[in-house]
């Protein structure tokens, strides 16, 4: 397979307006640093023209290559696809929105090939956005910040370089692009550095995203540690948490039948123990130990006839 200096994947969505220029910026950069390059723009199910655009683009850039979705599926999906097709050395991600800049494209590539990083994330120190989407989005790095312990402070920034073996590794679906960092760590690529990047205001259309998307980043945090520290034995988490809550429940249990029995014989009056709120409580947590102790054990059973369950990067041999 040809290799090249760079690839830059591209997700799209209704960016037609913008795509020219934004190609020919990235040509500019490309032949100024003497770079091969490809462009991957990946579009996702646009429905304003813009494969069309990219059908042209094509003609006038023998660099650019395009993938075109059925329907909208979303960035991550774009992604995913954007980074199996890539062949550079160094793989590259922008949003199509000019929002960000292609002349950081010569710098991030040397912080990856000299200085050692695996992956570098750009930093849009300074913003042209509305408060009401930068301070929710401070609040939320610094939320991944604090649970992931890598130190970036723009998770979702769409300016990134990674080192190919990083692209290759990773699985991005659902919103999941978020994450990219914590995703590349979890494969064992440790080395993650950012750059502060010059972030443009929006010269075309408007953000295709809503506040719709800060649920579902925290949902889909939860889910990214979750599978980080228990993606390969769901029991370790599932069976410790049900085996508690049934050796508390047990106990509990047993505590007040051996009350009622002690107070029997000694002639104590005493209430019933279906009378008892705590007698249920402790059923309640019986029943939901087992539960969850099962749901452990299946989860087992599926992780052993996955297909992934000993997939796993190897860095060196000898």
């Amino acid at each position: 397979m040809e290799k090249l200096d760079i690839s830059v994947v591209v997700p799209l969505y209704n960016e037609a307006e913008s795509l020219p220029e934004l190609v020919a910026w990235i040509d500019r950069v490309a032949r100024g640093g003497n770079l091969s390059y490809e462009v991957i723009l990946v579009d996702d199910g646009s429905t304003d023209g813009s494969w069309q655009v990219v059908e042209r683009l094509k003609e006038k850039y023998a660099a650019v290559r395009g993938i075109s979705f059925a329907r909208n599926y979303g960035k991550s999906a774009a992604l995913y696809c954007g980074f199996a097709a890539a062949k550079g050395e160094v793989v590259f991600t922008l949003d199509a929105d000019l929002q960000d800049s292609p002349d950081e494209i010569p710098a991030m590539r040397r912080m990856i090939l000299d200085e050692g990083y695996d992956l570098v994330s750009g930093w849009k120190k300074r913003r042209h956005d509305p408060a009401g989407k930068r301070w929710p989005s401070k609040f939320f790095n610094w939320t991944a910040r604090s649970v992931s312990g890598i130190r970036l402070h723009d998770f979702n920034c769409g300016l990134k370089a990674y080192r190919r073996q990083v692209v290759k590794a990773i699985e991005v679906y659902g919103e999941m692009h978020r994450f990219i960092p914590i995703l590349a760590r979890q494969a064992g690529f440790r080395r993650i550095g950012e750059k502060v990047v010059e972030h443009r205001a929006r010269k075309y259309g408007c953000s295709k995203f809503g506040l719709e998307r800060m649920v579902k980043g925290y949902l889909d945090l939860i889910t990214v540690l979750f599978m980080s520290h228990f993606g390969r034995s769901p029991m370790y988490f599932f069976g410790s948490l049900g085996t508690l809550m049934f050796l508390v429940g047990g106990g509990t249990t047993v505590w007040i039948i051996a009350a009622k029995i002690w107070k029997q014989l000694h002639g104590i009056p005493l209430r019933a123990v279906t009378d008892q709120p705590l007698f249920y409580l402790a059923m309640l947590a019986v029943i939901l130990g087992v539960q969850l102790f099962l749901a452990g054990f299946l989860g087992e059973l599926i992780n052993r006839g996955s297909s992934e369950r000993n997939k796993y990067l190897i860095d060196k041999t000898l």
